[in-house]
């Protein structure tokens, strides 16, 4: 699926870079931002129950329950490979919405509150996206119906975590958008180093 992904990885880099230029040193909503905003305002308290269970998945007891949990299938799988892609392509997700938060310096609710992009949609999406790599790598799709399986299941992820965001306040819808495209263009990079050192490693060893 490297066909797919590498140029799929090229364009969302893009998409956060130009989002995050658009939003430097923003602290309101745009007009995007508004409209999705005023579409669910108002939920009512059984909406904001689940968004605050979705939300408790990005927070780090919640995160690193679920990162455990796929790690210890990978092993189990003896698959030692995808247990180092899980913890550090999540965690370079995640450390680059950190980064990126600084350098755009968009706010919500206060001078102290970066936004851009969402860290918990980062996270979120890029655990979905390693999990469906692996499970069409070993189920033995095609290439394009792999990578439709891999993007489907990234972005219900990014759709789910980013609506809780928003239902929060957490976030602006943009800032979602910005989180599961820096989960895409992370993902498939880290994949692809992991995959060379790896090989490497391997080829040294015999």
């Amino acid at each position: 699926m490297r066909g797919w992904l590498g140029p799929t990885a090229a364009v969302a880099a893009v998409v956060v870079v130009v989002l995050g230029v658009l939003y430097a040193d923003a602290g309101r909503p745009g007009s995007v931002d508004a409209r999705i905003l005023a579409a669910v305002e108002g939920v009512g308290p059984r909406a904001r129950h689940v968004a605050l269970a979705t939300d408790f998945l990005g927070e780090p007891v919640g995160a690193a329950a679920l990162v455990a949990a796929v790690v210890t299938g990978c092993l189990l799988l003896r698959r030692p490979r995808a247990a180092v892609l899980v913890v550090v392509g999540v965690g370079l997700a995640v450390v680059t919405t950190r980064l990126l938060k600084h350098l755009v310096g968009r706010t919500i609710h206060g001078d102290e509150n970066l936004s851009y992009p969402s860290g918990h949609t980062a996270f979120l999406t890029a655990l979905a996206l390693v999990v469906t790599l692996l499970a069409t790598g070993r189920s033995g799709l095609g290439r394009t119906a792999g990578a439709s399986l891999v993007l489907l299941v990234a972005l219900v992820a990014g759709v789910a975590m980013g609506w809780a965001q928003v239902v929060l306040g957490a976030h602006y819808p943009t800032d979602a958008v910005g989180g599961w495209f820096t989960a895409l263009a992370v993902i498939p990079a880290t994949a692809w180093a992991v995959d060379r050192v790896a090989d490497s490693v391997r080829r040294k060893a015999r």
